[in-house]
């Protein structure tokens, strides 16, 4: 199927196949008949990729903060080239789409297959978007005028904020698409309503929309315009749907607004805010969060959990149904609105247009319709995508999960690595299809069952979120393959149990996690001065991790398994290796309140051996990220975030170059791939993935 995409790091717009996407829980699958391009945001995110590194950065300063810390931290070479990463994953653009729902997840209700509806899905031919992020659209209302949907529910989003009434004075400072529906929206709600743009195109729009229109520039006066159309009163708000750096828009609508106004900011706008121009009048301001209450609230959007209406009466869903609503009642004026139409082939046209000088308002893409009679899978996309020859490598795996960590870092360690690439698998598409190409792998697809039993690989990676790891990697091994799994194991013992059956059930098949601090230059020569060395061993590990917010996936104990399972499990099993002693006893004292990330964990090991993991949430970016010390026989060992290793005592440890960082990701992958090439056993025994995935998912119990 087609799908628009956008770089961000030159701003080109391409359209790219992909496979058909998965139906998730939750959610809808959509086959798109029109979408509406949003020229403010998508416009913006043309002129940042569009943008040098400078002009990217003058962009972003908060980012640039971000990546100064990193280089502080873990090196120069390190953190640009997660720069780089990051700037290669292609955005998927698009939030106003409409379609017909082609299949229902699990768990959804209210929806049928069949049924028109308008969404926030992107710029493809289907789209996957949560049932609350949908709307059914009444049998009176068009396509095309149903795309306007999100863009106008988050006009009226900005318009409940400000809390008018009939009567009341507003004005509405910008007339792009947005301005020009909450023109609209406002009319039809008996306010009064002043616009205020630089096009007259614009202008002339919104004054047949019912709006008073006043031009700026050339020495027009706004705020004079605005106290005469409120009878000198002051308006009673302002909704700003302008996009502009200035501070004008903001420090204009203060000026405008009567005592205890409100302003609300829709679009974008400079916030350096006077305090007199808020402090006499008592005035309000307040940003709107897009289409409304909801947004951006993964238990509402994700798991599908509604906000009770006698509580929340409008959310984000239920604001799509107004708009509908509106529209089905004939109050909106949309045809005035749409100014081009492109296919969906045609896209990068269409965004020509947007970020050109060519006047352009609402632009539409269009979708190619199923042949008559034409049903089922035979009128859908293929799941999978051939892109080359199959690989002739010795070692051939197949990816499952193509996400930040997998692009960044697994791909790379792999391919250089030697191995041949496969198939690579995502549930939405359009990750596995980047890096397909990117790395030159022979398929791409949807459908993780096949990619699984695939009797051309030798190997499968799995790569996904935590809570599919066991069940992958059980089903992997029993159709005999060997099998990479990125850390955690399993999230439960249960799980960790059926994971071991099925690795013993598959004896010749090797099961390895991404443990791969065990392989970093800096531990390897570690261990190799300790091994000299005969009695226990003391460890003090200290990970400065930082926070992460609390409705992150990861902290979710029943799909990221929580922090201790699914990051402290790596600081579990460098200390387990460096011991090289079962781990017999193990202790956790948790930090109350709003650091209860930060956890002090002790381990004791069968040889006598002591170790001390100090996982910390409340820390400071600038401080390296991990610190592990070794006391041993009169030396001491201390290693500085994998850049370098300090000896005192310990003649030969020598120092390791600092420019670069190495976790030991690329040798973790070689010793895997070279493992299967010669038959040998795998890289880290059996029995220590599963001693300390028990021990963790323990302490995370006990914490």
């Amino acid at each position: 199927m087609k799908q628009v995409t956008q770089s961000l790091k030159s701003g080109v717009v391409e359209v790219v196949d992909v496979p058909l996407p998965v139906t998730s829980s939750n959610a809808l699958r959509i086959r798109s008949t029109v979408s509406l391009i949003s020229a403010g945001t998508e416009r913006m995110m043309i002129d940042f990729g569009r943008g040098n590194w400078l002009q990217k950065a003058r962009q972003q300063p908060d980012k640039v903060r971000m990546v100064l810390d990193k280089a502080r931290t873990d090196g120069p070479l390190a953190t640009l080239q997660s720069v780089r990463n990051k700037l290669d994953q292609p955005l998927a653009p698009g939030y106003c789409n409409v379609g017909v729902v082609d299949a229902v997840g699990r768990g959804m209700s209210g929806f049928a297959v069949g049924d028109r509806v308008a969404s926030n899905g992107k710029h493809a031919e289907y789209v996957v978007v949560p049932g609350n992020l949908c709307a059914r659209i009444p049998d009176g209302v068009s396509d095309e005028d149903a795309a306007f949907t999100v863009v106008g529910a988050i006009a009226l989003q900005g318009i409940r904020l400000a809390e008018v009434q009939l009567g009341s004075a507003v004005a509405v400072m910008g007339l792009g698409l947005i301005g020009l529906l909450t023109v609209q929206l406002l009319q039809a709600q008996g306010c009064r309503v002043i616009g205020f743009d630089f096009d007259p195109a614009k202008l002339a729009l919104a004054e047949r929309f019912g709006a008073q229109g006043v031009k700026l520039g050339d020495g027009a006066d706004p705020v004079a315009a605005a106290m005469a159309f409120s009878r000198d009163r002051g308006v009673d708000a302002v909704l700003i749907t302008a996009a502009t750096d200035s501070n004008d828009p903001v420090h204009h609508a203060a000026q405008m607004s009567r005592k205890r106004g409100r302003i609300v900011l829709v679009g974008v706008a400079g916030l350096e805010l006077s305090r007199a121009d808020f402090f006499e009048k008592e005035l309000t301001f307040q940003v709107s969060c897009s289409y409304g209450p909801g947004r951006y609230d993964p238990r509402y959007e994700e798991a599908g959990i509604d906000y009770p209406v006698g509580f929340v009466r409008w959310t984000e869903q239920r604001n799509f149904e107004a708009v509908l609503d509106v529209m089905a009642a004939g109050k909106l004026d949309l045809a005035s609105l749409r100014s081009h139409r492109f296919a969906i082939a045609e896209a990068p046209a269409a965004y020509d247009v947007i970020g050109g000088s060519e006047p352009s308002l609402g632009v539409l893409l269009t979708y190619p319709v199923p042949p008559p009679g034409a049903m089922g899978e035979e009128a859908r996309p293929e799941r999978r995508i051939a892109l080359a020859a199959p690989p002739r490598e010795d070692v051939t795996i197949n990816m499952i999960g193509a996400g930040n960590y997998a692009a960044a870092v697994l791909l790379p360690a792999f391919a250089k690595a030697g191995a041949g690439l496969g198939v690579i698998a995502s549930s939405g598409g359009l990750t596995a299809a980047t890096q397909a190409r990117k790395f030159g792998f022979s398929a791409v697809s949807t459908d993780i069952a096949e990619v699984v039993a695939d009797e051309a690989a030798s190997a499968v990676v799995i790569a996904t979120r935590h809570d599919s790891h066991a069940d992958l990697t059980v089903d992997a091994l029993l159709k005999g393959k060997h099998v990479f799994v990125e850390k955690p194991l399993g999230l439960t013992l249960d799980e960790v149990d059926r994971v071991q059956a099925a690795q013993e059930a598959a004896p010749r098949s090797l099961l390895m996690v991404g443990f791969n601090r065990r392989f970093a230059p800096s531990v390897v020569s570690a261990k190799a001065v300790i091994d000299r060395n005969n009695g226990p061993k003391s460890f003090i590990y200290t990970v400065n991790a930082g926070a992460i917010p609390a409705d992150h996936w990861t902290q979710n104990r029943e799909v990221g398994g929580g922090r201790i399972i699914g990051e402290v499990c790596h600081f579990v099993d460098l200390l387990r290796f460096l011991a090289d002693a079962p781990i017999v006893r193990h202790e956790i004292a948790r930090m109350d309140s709003a650091t209860a990330d930060t956890v002090a964990i002790t381990l004791g090991f069968a040889d006598g051996s002591l170790g001390a993991i100090h996982y910390l949430a409340n820390g400071h970016k600038g401080f390296p990220k991990e610190r592990i010390e070794i006391f041993s026989a009169g030396k001491v060992l201390q290693i500085d975030n994998f850049r370098r290793i300090n000896g005192f005592g310990a003649p030969g440890s020598g120092r390791l170059p600092s420019l670069r960082q190495d976790k030991g990701q690329a040798a973790c992958a070689q010793a895997f791939v070279d493992a299967i090439r010669t038959g040998g056993a795998s890289p880290i025994p059996a029995e220590e993935l599963f001693e300390v995935a028990r021990v963790c998912i323990a302490l995370a119990q006990a914490a």
